[in-house]
């Protein structure tokens, strides 16, 4: 039986073509900001590592917030991370970048203008057929309103994928300070400069990436509406916050 989405968090044809574009190679996503004969063209997508999900739940969020650094240090009570609504088989699984580049000038200096357009975790090989917004174990569909986008917020414009299970123990290198000051993290440095932190007694990670301001979850659906891929955008054209 094929699957049949719902209307509601579905991603209109803007989006979709998005989503599409983004990761194919040589492609278009529109323009230059202020300047419409040099395009934005996808360069490339590349493998920045391997996540370990155990429990089956996925949070897409930002790693910490500064307004409850306060609150951890103190140790008191801080609010859940975005847990999505979706489950997916326990397992490890690629994370991926479509890179982008518009070359520009400003104030007579020219920057290659490379951007990461969008970030994916792949939990299969099966085509994609259609996308739908991945809600949050708290959102309430039926008060979504047509054309809303709901989106995860980050002060430091960092997002990540991270097991559930092990969230607390994850993101605990992300909220050290000393005197309000960051302390350096027991972190594996990666490409895109993203970050990789392991809890070994659960067998489970926690992967940064680049989110301007935070960024909108996407689900890619097979044909039998198996979940494929997830996918976060933070700039793409007509997005709400």
């Amino acid at each position: 039986m094929e699957w049949i989405g719902d209307a509601r968090p579905a991603a209109g044809p803007e989006a979709t073509w998005y989503l599409e574009t983004a990761f194919t190679p040589g492609e278009h996503l529109g323009t230059v900001y202020d300047d419409p004969t040099t395009p934005v063209v996808v360069t490339g997508i590349e493998e920045v590592t391997a996540i370990r999900i155990p429990s089956g739940r996925l949070v897409v969020d930002a790693p910490w917030h500064d307004d409850e650094t306060l609150a951890y240090e103190r140790g008191l009570p801080t609010s859940p991370p975005r847990e999505l609504a979706v489950r997916i088989p326990p397992g490890t699984y690629r994370v991926e970048i479509a890179w982008t580049a518009g070359p520009y000038e400003f104030f007579g200096e020219h920057f290659d203008g490379v951007a990461c357009a969008a970030t994916r975790l792949c939990v299969s090989d099966e085509p994609v057929v259609g996308w739908e917004m991945g809600l949050g174990v708290d959102d309430d569909i039926d008060r979504l309103q047509p054309g809303e986008r709901i989106r995860f917020s980050s002060d430091a414009n960092v997002g990540c994928f991270a097991d559930a299970g092990a969230w607390t123990a994850l993101t605990a290198p992300f909220r050290g300070y000393v005197d309000g000051r960051p302390v350096p993290r027991d972190s594996e440095q990666l490409p895109g400069r993203c970050e990789r932190v392991t809890d070994e007694s659960r067998q489970a990670d926690l992967v940064t990436f680049t989110a301007e301001s935070g960024g909108v979850v996407w689900l890619g659906r097979t044909k039998t509406g198996e979940v494929a891929a997830i996918v976060v955008t933070s700039g793409m054209p007509g997005a709400k916050a």
